[in-house]
């Protein structure tokens, strides 16, 4: 049933969804009032930044060193600044780099900014925190937008993911990411073992179009 609607949805409500994000949008959540560009990923029409957002906030966050790895939007990032974590927002794509510091702004919220692939432009450092809402459908992205849906042919996000991750995190480190059954687990899981972590679900929540999973990634 859920396969059925998903096509069906995805047949009517698609293009509708991408003519409306086909302009600068805003979106309010939570008091922050956010400028989304195109082509930035959008927390509004979205099930999963809003769900792996609204797990960490059931977590101890002020005086945390945390790291929203891909912000996007930055709506994460901003919700940690504002608990009085000390955050860093990193996203590959200049658009959204753009975004978060105008967003950061006009929101008067202090955030590090970091234009990166993963971890390559992020100084060498231990996060308390770290938030992942990763692209990972099978493609090789063409675009700055397109970053925040494809993981590469083969996963490739995945394994420079885990093969960065260990000089980041400390013991106590807690490692959030958000993935739905539309993806390969199978494959991240695999690359997550071969890197020398694994994935622990933590909370599932399922709607009539998919299911989102949120992964705490452990040593």
């Amino acid at each position: 049933m859920r396969r059925a609607i998903k096509q069906l949805t995805t047949r009517l409500y698609k293009p509708l969804l991408v003519k409306y994000l086909s302009a600068t949008r805003l979106y309010t959540y939570k008091g922050i009032r956010l400028v989304i560009p195109p082509a930035v990923f959008h927390p509004g029409f979205f099930f999963s930044t809003r769900l792996l957002l609204r797990y960490i906030a059931s977590l101890p966050l002020k005086n945390k060193f945390f790291l929203e790895l891909g912000a996007g939007s930055g709506l994460i990032a901003m919700y940690a600044a504002r608990q009085e974590a000390s955050v860093t927002a990193t996203d590959i794509n200049p658009v959204a780099i753009h975004s978060l510091e105008m967003n950061a702004r006009s929101n008067r919220i202090p955030l590090t900014i970091i234009k990166s692939d993963l971890f390559t432009g992020i100084p060498q450092q231990a996060f308390d925190i770290i938030a992942i809402n990763p692209p990972y459908y099978k493609k090789q992205p063409q675009t700055g937008a397109e970053y925040a849906w494809y993981c590469g042919e083969q996963g490739e996000y995945f394994q420079q993911l885990f093969g960065g991750l260990h000089q980041y995190i400390h013991e106590q480190s807690v490692v959030l990411m958000v993935l739905c059954d539309g993806c390969d687990i199978d494959m991240i899981k695999e690359m997550a073992l071969n890197n020398g972590f694994k994935l622990n679900c933590v909370f599932t929540k399922g709607n009539w179009v998919e299911v989102n999973y949120i992964f705490k990634v452990e040593k």
